[in-house]
């Protein structure tokens, strides 16, 4: 039987440079809304926003990103920014963890097609985890039932008051 191998070979944007300076970034267009087309805020700190996502691989996924002036990697911050980032994001983590009854947290720090700074933060399972001891796959995203993402979400935005 042979291996089933998935070309996720992507070229650069046509825009990347735009993208790059922050000049066409999405997420500095966007400002700071309640609700973007891929989630819900559940959280609003000094430096970052968590959305709460409206799909992905299972329950439990929320982007954290950052909400000061345009920023691609992480060491582009200052030390207080980068303190007061990962402990935003870390506080979102650890709502995340005890709402979704998380067996471990995983992060991920990518940006090559939105390049602003933003980490995935994802719920991994004891029992139901859709590929465990392995990273999540990338296409075989689900939409979350409506009703569902409106509860997580309010009980994430009442656990990170």
């Amino acid at each position: 039987m042979g291996e089933l191998v998935h070309d996720y070979s992507m070229p650069w944007p046509d825009n990347w440079g735009e993208l790059f300076t922050g000049e066409a970034c999405p997420m500095c267009a966007q400002g700071r809304p309640e609700e973007t087309s891929q989630g819900l805020r559940i959280f609003a700190g000094k430096f970052c926003d968590g959305y709460l996502a409206k799909q992905g691989a299972q329950r439990g996924y929320v982007v954290a990103i950052w909400r000061g002036r345009h920023i691609v990697e992480p060491i582009d911050l200052t030390p207080e920014e980068g303190a007061g980032y990962w402990s935003e994001v870390i506080r979102i983590a650890e709502a995340v963890r005890e709402h979704f009854d998380a067996r471990k947290v995983n992060y991920e720090i990518l940006g090559n097609a939105v390049p602003h700074l933003h980490t995935h933060i994802t719920a991994r399972y004891q029992d139901g985890d859709m590929n465990p001891g392995a990273p999540l796959p990338k296409d075989r995203d689900i939409e979350f039932p409506a009703k569902d993402l409106a509860e997580d979400a309010q009980t994430l935005r009442r656990m990170l008051r």
